[in-house]
């Protein structure tokens, strides 16, 4: 069982009306951190246009705890709490860096599709053995 940690940096351009960084911005660094989960993992781009697929966002459920601010510097820990069929649910926790202090919680459902079709279809074997040894409950 195998987390996933990155360190990302708040931008200006990132922040909403009352200084903090927009709600909507959370995605993004959720999306990010699974990137590079899988570049991490060896599955790289180029893995998946061979494979004739992509992972997407289906559903994300974010809690926001507390504020990060332009210059803060995230870790975004990431982790597969489950993998099976077309479906993977990720979990996500972000803190600012050296501090134990959670500012989001997040669990996202990630489907592969067929990238011409857009279809879900079954996670390439590939991907299975590689995601399942990092798998936590």
């Amino acid at each position: 069982m195998q987390i996933f940690k990155t360190l990302l940096r708040v931008r200006h351009y990132e922040m909403d009306a009352l200084g903090h960084v927009n709600n909507a911005v959370y995605q993004n660094y959720l999306e990010q951190a699974a990137i590079e989960h899988s570049e991490h993992l060896d599955l790289g781009l180029d893995v998946y246009r061979e494979s004739g697929g992509v992972f997407v966002m289906r559903r994300v459920e974010i809690d926001y705890l507390r504020p990060a601010v332009a210059g803060d510097t995230l870790e975004v820990t990431t982790w597969l709490r489950e993998i099976r069929g077309t479906r993977a649910f990720r979990k996500y926790e972000i803190r600012k860096q050296d501090q134990e202090d959670l500012l989001v919680t997040a669990e996202a459902l990630w489907v592969w599709v067929d990238g011409k079709t857009m279809r879900p279809r079954p996670i390439p074997s590939l991907m299975l053995e590689k995601f399942q040894q990092t798998l936590k409950s």
